[in-house]
């Protein structure tokens, strides 16, 4: 009877060890599964038997913990960045290519049925209103801001104006004269004096201010993109103003629709591959970022 009990004395004593035993090692076998199988090889000696000692298994728990919270970390960081945006996306942000079609509607449209009626001026004047209000009903079914909007079709409205009140047909398309000149100008001055005008914009933009001029590769990124600007509108000039001059109608409504939706697509991607290369591929990913995410409605 004495010897059974203290048998299961002795069992139980066992017990209460390997128990001891288990929590104490615990940390150590989470560490060498969080650690992975090369924690299996690199825990070993080199004739393949383990190696422990009780600073390297204390050093390794550390380590796999400290692991542990770095993974955690770096996950909720994901979690609240911003997603990551692509040449793709800021082209879209900007409209994409529908934002383009749109542009060249009203004119064509003029053209079109100032031929087509007999030289019918009133008729053809109205079918382009016509056409800008369907343009800006369609920016509106886009959502994009209202600015872009009301300054499409006022500038449809103003020309018809102008067209109606002189009778000319061809005054159709002096507003668009007078408004690339007045933005060549406007783009050229601001380069001329250390501000571009693209560099402005991204400051307001992004709310940075100025501090993109304290970059030089910045200013000269900006500068170099407002002057592709300039020369479509230097080129949009040196064409047509001699077509006005001379009352060359059909010349000069090919020019306004063919200089229009392909010069603009044209030199806005010759601007975006210029400010691209100016920059260094970390502020491009910055710059990029910004404008996408604003344009899209998106906070910083």
């Amino acid at each position: 009877m004495a010897d059974q009990t203290q048998g299961s004395r002795r069992d139980q004593l066992d017990e209460d060890l390997n128990e001891k035993l288990v929590e104490i090692l615990k940390p150590e076998f989470e560490a060498a599964e969080a650690m992975g199988p090369e924690a299996d090889v690199s825990s070993s000696t080199g004739d393949g038997s383990p190696h422990t000692s009780g600073p390297a298994t204390s050093d390794a728990a550390a380590s796999g913990a400290a692991a542990e919270t770095a993974a955690d970390e770096a996950e909720s960081a994901k979690t609240d960045a911003k997603p990551a945006t692509t040449d793709k996306d800021f082209f879209q942000a900007l409209g994409g290519w529908g934002a383009l079609l749109d542009i060249g509607l009203p004119w064509i449209a003029f053209l079109i049925v100032y031929g087509a009626s007999d030289h019918n001026l009133k008729l053809a004047l109205l079918v382009a209103v016509v056409s800008g209000a369907a343009v800006a009903l369609l920016r509106l079914v886009r959502r994009q801001p209202l600015r872009n909007v009301a300054g499409g079709f006022v500038g449809v409205l103003i020309s018809a104006w102008v067209a109606n009140r002189s009778g000319r047909a061809e005054d159709v398309y002096l507003p668009g004269l007078l408004i690339n000149l007045g933005y060549g100008l406007l783009y050229l001055l601001t380069v001329l004096f250390r501000w571009p005008l693209f560099g402005v914009l991204y400051g307001v933009i992004t709310q940075t201010g100025t501090a993109w001029r304290k970059d030089p590769a910045m200013l000269k990124g900006f500068s170099r993109a407002t002057l592709v600007f300039v020369g479509l509108f230097a080129i949009r000039l040196v064409v047509q103003v001699p077509l006005y001059l001379t009352g060359s109608l059909n010349a000069l409504g090919i020019a306004k629709v063919g200089m229009g939706l392909p010069l603009y697509a044209l030199a806005l991607w010759l601007a975006y591959a210029v400010l691209r290369g100016s920059l260094p591929p970390d502020k491009w990913d910055e710059a990029r970022d910004h404008v996408t995410h604003l344009l899209r409605g998106n906070k910083k």
